[in-house]
C-alpha cells in the first residue's frame, strides 16, 4: 500500500486549495484516527478509513463555517503533482489540473478520489459517503465538463 500522509495530503489539498489547511487538515485526520484506533475494523484498508475521517472533517469545517470553498485555483507546480520533463506535456498537464481545480467541489473530489489516487468507484464511494452512482454522475459531468473545456486532444 502506497504511503498514507501524501494521498491524505493530496486530498485535503484538492478540498482545501491550500497548502497549510490541506496540511491541518490531514494531520487533525490522522489524529481523529489514532483516538479512535478501536473503532478500526481489521481487514479494512487504512488509507480509506483515514480517507472517509478526511472528507467528514472537511464536511464538519464547511457546515460550521456555513461557506462553500471555491475561490482561486492551486497552481499545478505548487501542488507537486507535475513533472519538468516534458515542456509540452507540462503544459498541457497544467491546464488540465487547472481545470480538475475549477469543477465543482463534488466533481473535483470524485475525480482526484478516482482517477489520481485509483481508488475503484465503490471505494470512492464509500469515502464520500454517497451512493456508487452518485461516483457515477459526478465522474461522466466532469469528464464533459473537461471534454468541453479543453477540447479533444491527444
Amino acid at each position: 500500500m502506497p504511503e498514507v500522509w501524501p494521498r491524505l495530503w493530496r486530498y485535503g489539498l484538492t478540498l482545501t486549495r491550500d497548502r497549510a489547511e490541506a496540511e491541518d487538515l490531514a494531520q487533525e485526520a490522522v489524529l481523529q484516527g489514532l483516538s479512535k484506533a478501536a473503532q478500526f475494523a481489521p481487514g479494512t484498508r487504512v488509507d480509506r478509513w483515514l480517507m472517509r475521517i478526511l472528507h467528514n472533517l472537511w464536511l464538519n469545517r464547511l457546515r460550521a463555517a456555513k461557506v462553500r470553498c471555491g475561490a482561486g485555483v492551486v497552481d499545478a507546480d505548487e501542488a507537486g503533482l507535475i513533472s519538468l520533463d516534458n515542456p509540452e506535456q507540462t503544459f498541457f498537464s497544467s491546464e488540465v489540473l487547472s481545470e480538475v481545480m475549477a469543477l465543482s467541489d463534488a466533481q473535483r473530489g470524485a475525480v482526484l478520489l478516482v482517477y489520481v489516487e485509483g481508488y475503484a468507484y465503490a471505494e470512492a464511494a464509500e469515502i464520500l459517503d454517497v451512493p456508487i452512482g452518485t461516483v457515477m454522475s459526478r465522474l461522466a459531468a466532469a469528464r464533459e465538463k473537461l471534454k468541453e473545456r479543453l477540447g479533444d486532444r491527444e
